[in-house]
């Protein structure tokens, strides 16, 4: 089963992906609503995968990519933003981001890019 670290400020978004990647068989091991949480988080669960979304409070999700590569270069991360500009995405892909998810986003999205990803 994929562990997963989900990062988000809000926990609307946090319990959605949440609903949405448990009852397809990935396992939640933490939550995280800010980036300097995320790394500390990431630390103690060691989770197979993350999810991070970039606009946060305290440090933002590129700077906590930044902060979880340089820990773990092998860590896989999913950026998860309302923000789909392309100069962000280039940005989280530049600093080790595996993919790139736009909010809103579907169940079926979300499940297959998490998947797609945990095979790497």
């Amino acid at each position: 089963m994929v562990k997963v670290l989900i990062v988000d400020d809000a926990l609307f978004i946090r319990k959605t992906i949440k609903m949405h990647i448990e009852k397809n068989g990935f396992q939640v091991v933490g939550e995280a609503e800010n980036g300097f949480e995320a790394v500390s988080k990431y630390l103690e669960c060691q989770p197979d995968l993350v999810t991070m979304d970039i606009t946060m409070p305290n440090t933002n999700g590129i700077e906590s990519l930044k902060k979880i590569m340089s820990l773990d270069p092998n860590a896989k991360v999913v950026m998860v933003s309302a923000i789909g500009q392309e100069t962000y995405i280039r940005k989280a892909i530049l600093n080790g981001a595996k993919s790139f998810i736009v909010k809103p986003f579907t169940e079926e999205v979300i499940v297959r890019t998490l998947s797609r990803v945990s095979d790497l």
